[in-house]
């Protein structure tokens, strides 16, 4: 099962092809020509012929129809190796913001589960955000799907999906290192320091030590060493990798 959290799930028990899903080249955008409740009750009539495994609403309402382990019937050649993602709207549309944070969404899941990469596709055989009229004949000879608009605004849908995959910026202050207090520093992750140690109520000074490092310094950070059980090496008031990381000194 491949079902992406972020989407209502709404399977459909019909017009997909069970399995048959090979290593994802990337995700196909389409229009649906039409609205996202239209499009939900056609991809469950037989006759359709035709469904998408994700579906977008101007509003910002996120569908799955089908799991991606599963083959949508989306993009004919293309329907095996490219997840879908349908849009409410008509050609000569562009998506709403709501839309390509949607879209954004789904393709930055696609490269943690799939390691599709955040690019632009180049084509059929390039891998990353494609669009469906770029199939050609060979993925049904949609030359307007989703129409230009939607194409140039793919750029942006990716640099939407980079941010999402960004790593979060620590909150607190990196270690500076075994050396970095025995030289007595000046410097104003000390008075952060400081203040964490008097919040621990381990330090004399009321208004936190700094920026210098100095002896009392030390003294109130091998107080709050050995508070937290800290014994040896890591309770003689110098500051460690180990017992610096407990102490959670916000970034300055």
């Amino acid at each position: 099962m491949a079902k992406f959290k972020g989407a209502q799930w709404r399977p459909i028990a019909t017009n997909y092809t069970n399995g048959g899903q090979t290593a994802v080249r990337g995700l196909v955008v389409h229009i649906m020509a039409g609205t996202l409740a239209g499009t939900d009750s056609w991809f469950r009539n037989p006759a359709a012929r035709a469904s998408s495994h994700f579906g977008t609403g101007k509003g910002g309402a996120l569908y799955q129809w089908v799991d991606t382990a599963n083959r949508a019937w989306a993009q004919a050649n293309g329907n095996s190796s490219w997840l879908s993602i349908e849009n409410e709207g008509k050609g000569g549309d562009s998506l709403t913001s709501a839309q390509m944070d949607r879209i954004a969404e789904v393709f930055a899941w696609a490269h943690k589960t799939y390691g599709v990469p955040l690019q632009v596709a180049s084509g059929t055989s390039g891998r990353g955000l494609g669009y469906h009229a770029m199939g050609g004949s060979g993925w049904g000879g949609h030359t307007q799907c989703p129409g230009t608009r939607i194409v140039k605004q793919l750029p942006e849908i990716v640099a939407r999906a980079k941010r999402l995959t960004k790593p979060a910026v620590p909150k607190y202050a990196p270690f500076p290192g075994d050396k970095f207090f025995r030289s007595s520093p000046r410097s104003a992750v000390i008075t952060a320091m400081g203040k964490r140690l008097v919040a621990e109520k381990c330090s004399a000074y009321s208004d936190g030590p700094g920026p210098q490092w100095t002896e009392s310094d030390r003294k109130s950070y091998a107080k709050w060493q050995k508070k937290r059980g800290f014994t040896g090496a890591d309770a003689d008031g110098w500051p460690g990798k180990t017992t610096w990381d407990a102490l959670k000194v916000p970034r300055v």
